[in-house]
This record gives structure tokens, C-alpha cells and sequence, in this order.
């Protein structure tokens, strides 16, 4: 784990190319066509898309959230929720309070667009992600199993 002091604030446009780097970190199954096309389209829709990024005192990124104002998420009892869409920060850098940060000005962030609630996914198995959820008060309300078949 490597201490020292970071900060957290909005995405700026010098930062798109570590944003880049960091995302394809957390999503390795995209490929960069995909990567670029998701973050045009959050670059492009301020109004219900969040990035932050998490900051070294050297000016390094190590980590990021990405977060929107969903219509409809399954088991919120409003129509305008605040989602977690994505949320890392590399590994020499956790446990140190950078993704909780992160989460909490998201949340604010949510607060300010009249959000009444947070909802956020993480995949079955990833035990790592559900705890960290967990550990900043969100609760487990269903699980999916999502299945398909080829009819050709």
C-alpha cells in the first residue's frame, strides 16, 4: 500500500488519456473502440454522467468513478437514481480512503441532482467489490444470473 495525500475532484479534459488507461484496468473485456465510444458519450452528457478521479500530491491518477442519473434501477422506489457505473482505484493505492471519497462526492453529486437514492451492481464472485459496497452502507438486494442462447 503507498500513503500519501490525493485528492478528488471533477474529470478535466488534460486527464482523458490516464482516464483511458485507468478504465481499461477495471475493464479489460472492452476494447479501446468500445472504451472511447462509452467515454465520448459520459464526455459528451455532463448533465447525467459523473467522472472523478482520485489524485496523487505528484499528479498521478489512481483511481476513478464513473456515475449517472438512472430513470429506472431495479428495487429503488424512485425514478431518478444515482448509480455507481464504475469504481477503482489501483491496487498500491486502496485502503486508503480514496474509493470511499470518490463514492461520497458521487453521492453528493446525486443529492444535487434530487436524487433520493444510490444504487450501484457489481458481478456475482466479485467478492472484493460487493464488500466494499457494503462497507460504505449499500445492501444487496437481488442477485442475476444473465443467460442467452444463439438461434442460428
Amino acid at each position: 500500500m503507498t500513503e500519501q495525500n490525493y485528492r478528488v475532484r471533477p474529470l478535466a479534459e488534460a486527464d482523458i488519456s490516464e482516464w483511458f488507461r485507468l478504465r481499461k484496468l477495471l475493464w479489460d473485456e472492452l476494447n479501446d473502440t468500445e472504451h472511447k465510444t462509452e467515454m465520448m458519450d459520459i464526455y459528451e452528457h455532463t448533465d447525467s454522467q459523473l467522472v472523478l478521479v482520485a489524485e496523487t500530491d505528484g499528479g498521478r491518477l489512481v483511481g476513478f468513478l464513473e456515475a449517472s442519473i438512472r430513470p429506472f434501477v431495479e428495487d429503488c422506489h424512485s425514478d431518478q437514481v444515482g448509480y455507481l457505473e464504475g469504481w477503482f482505484v489501483e491496487n498500491d493505492y486502496r485502503k486508503n480512503g480514496i474509493g470511499r471519497k470518490l463514492v461520497r462526492m458521487a453521492e453528493n453529486w446525486a443529492r444535487s441532482k434530487n436524487c433520493t437514492e444510490m444504487a450501484s451492481d457489481s458481478e456475482i464472485g466479485n467478492d472484493l467489490s460487493l464488500k466494499a459496497h457494503q462497507n460504505l452502507g449499500y445492501e444487496e438486494t437481488s442477485r442475476l444470473v444473465h443467460l442467452r442462447k444463439d438461434l442460428v
